[in-house]
């Protein structure tokens, strides 16, 4: 378990305002997202597209297993086309 992603977790509970709210937002019950705070501390893959939706919260911040961040290219030492 990703400490990063169970805080996250929590807060997008919070920002959703509870639990029932959360579910209600992505389609579930309360005692689903219940089961994700307490039990696996984490948001199963099928739904972190729909809680990012709901709450804001990145997708790479509820799950970086499944999203990791995104990698910008140094453009450092390159010449620019003329």
């Amino acid at each position: 378990m990703s400490i990063m992603s169970y805080e996250a977790l929590k807060q997008a509970v919070e920002k959703a305002g509870g639990q029932a709210a959360l579910a209600r937002a992505v389609g579930i019950s309360q005692p689903s997202v219940w089961h994700w705070l307490h039990r696996s501390h984490r948001i199963p893959a099928e739904f972190v597209v729909a809680v990012e939706a709901a709450t804001g919260i990145d997708r790479r911040t509820l799950r970086p297993d499944l999203y990791p961040p995104v990698r910008r290219r140094s453009t450092a030492g390159r010449k620019e086309a003329a």
